[in-house]
């Protein structure tokens, strides 16, 4: 990882830290194909919903439809755990593309961050 990118990705951390941790965060992971989303409970350490790109097939979509059927998917699946409220870890992503399409996507389907 790029010297950059691990600033970005230590400041993140360091402010979700500092904040009260009773709210589970939402962290997403991006390769060059797939687009991953969990929701983990910090105080507990397991994920309590996942969704990702690999789940169904969406091989004729583009990349950028492709993130946001996937936060719709995170937002409905927290929805039936009942899940609203999360904290939105980007990590060593700029908050640009691919990330922000799956991030307004999850809030416009009810989940608050």
């Amino acid at each position: 990882m790029r010297n950059i990118a691990l600033k970005r990705k230590s400041r993140i951390r360091s402010k979700l830290k500092k904040v009260n941790l009773d709210k589970p965060r939402l962290t997403v992971f991006r390769s060059l194909k797939n687009i991953y989303a969990q929701i983990i409970d910090d105080n507990k350490h397991i994920t309590i919903v996942s969704a990702s790109s690999r789940e169904k097939n969406f091989d004729k979509m583009s990349k950028s439809k492709i993130s946001v059927a996937v936060g719709k998917l995170i937002a409905e699946r927290s929805a039936k755990k009942g899940v609203k409220e999360v904290f939105f870890d980007r990590g060593k992503y700029k908050y640009h593309g691919r990330i922000k399409l799956l991030a307004e996507t999850a809030r416009k389907e009810g989940l608050k961050f």
